[in-house]
């Protein structure tokens, strides 16, 4: 053999060489999947707080102006009635001790009666009255995908639903939203 053809083999096995290695690679990328198959797809949410202003209306009792905050009308009045009751009994000195007593027995029945009445003389109004209340809504974030590729399980989130398969690139699941045409 002589030198031409051993350089001539050997170039020759090389080229077949990188031939070769370019070809296994080329059948790696051809060879690559173009999706991973969807297994389970779980939406994932988070609660929202959203504050309100909620007001009503409500009746409310409150105790009525005072007209006659002494009660000078109930100890009068309740005076000149013990007085005459207090002027029936008796004769002589005993009759004026009998409507002293009567008038003033009757003056502090009437002063209590008034405060009694007084007390029970409620007015019925309406007020609103407003507090914060909070809302609760549920908010989609995105989606947990737990996918299948090449055998082997794996999980992403997504913010999009997907379908029954993720595209795959250079072997990586791709989670951005396919473009809509």
């Amino acid at each position: 053999m002589d030198k031409s053809m051993l350089k001539g083999m050997a170039v020759g096995g090389l080229a077949m060489v990188v031939l070769g290695a370019g070809a296994v690679g080329g059948y790696k990328t051809i060879a690559q999947p173009k999706v991973a198959e969807v297994v389970a797809v779980k939406e994932v949410t988070e609660t929202v707080v959203t504050p309100r202003e909620r007001c009503d209306n409500v009746q409310v009792r409150h105790q009525a102006p005072v007209q006659d905050p002494n009660r000078i009308t109930g100890t009068a009045i309740g005076g000149l009635a013990g007085g005459l009751l207090g002027s029936q009994i008796g004769g002589g000195s005993g009759k004026t001790i009998a409507t002293i007593a009567g008038a003033a027995g009757g003056a502090y029945a009437g002063n209590r009666v008034q405060a009694d009445m007084q007390q029970k003389d409620v007015v019925t109004t309406t007020e609103r009255r407003c507090r914060t209340v909070s809302d609760k809504s549920k908010k989609l974030v995105g989606y947990d995908v737990t996918y299948r590729l090449d055998g082997k399980s794996g999980q992403v989130r997504t913010s999009f639903k997907p379908g029954a398969t993720l595209p795959v690139k250079n072997g990586q699941v791709v989670t951005t939203a396919p473009r809509v045409s």
